[in-house]
């Protein structure tokens, strides 16, 4: 049996960097996220999803993180908020435990082309082929 494929633990630093607008976009599947610095992300569920900090994905400790696949065809069900510094999604695959904080969010955000990059070299790396192309 093969060796589980890890995903890095994501940490982002914190900024003083406070969202302006977020928009769900259900039908394209889409989160677009503006930021006071002038930034603009446009991030999808797939992505948001596999980059969940959800200790169900990440684990409790380093080491513990397990590669999130099968889930190009999941959807954002809502997006709730948590307090002034997060929001947490709810996707179609019953996942609702992901706490993303603004920092975290910009993260995803300004780093969105190397991470992707990262998930699909790990999924390649696994033998795992996704099902579709990434809509963005």
């Amino acid at each position: 049996m093969n060796k589980p494929i890890k995903l890095m633990r994501l940490t982002a630093k914190p900024t003083q960097i406070r969202p302006t607008e977020i928009k769900l976009h259900q039908l394209s599947n889409l989160l677009e996220i503006s930021f006071d610095d002038g930034s603009v992300f446009t991030l999808p569920c797939e992505y948001m999803r596999v980059y969940t900090p959800s200790a169900e994905a990440v684990g409790h400790a380093p080491g513990q993180e397990i590669l999130q696949t099968g889930k190009e065809e999941v959807t954002f069900v809502d997006l709730k908020p948590i307090g002034n510094y997060a929001v947490a999604p709810v996707f179609s695959d019953g996942h609702d435990s992901g706490i993303f904080t603004w920092d975290f969010l910009y993260k995803l955000g300004s780093e969105y082309e190397r991470l992707w990059a990262e998930y699909l070299d790990k999924l390649a790396k696994a033998g795992y082929q996704r099902k579709q192309m990434l809509q963005s």
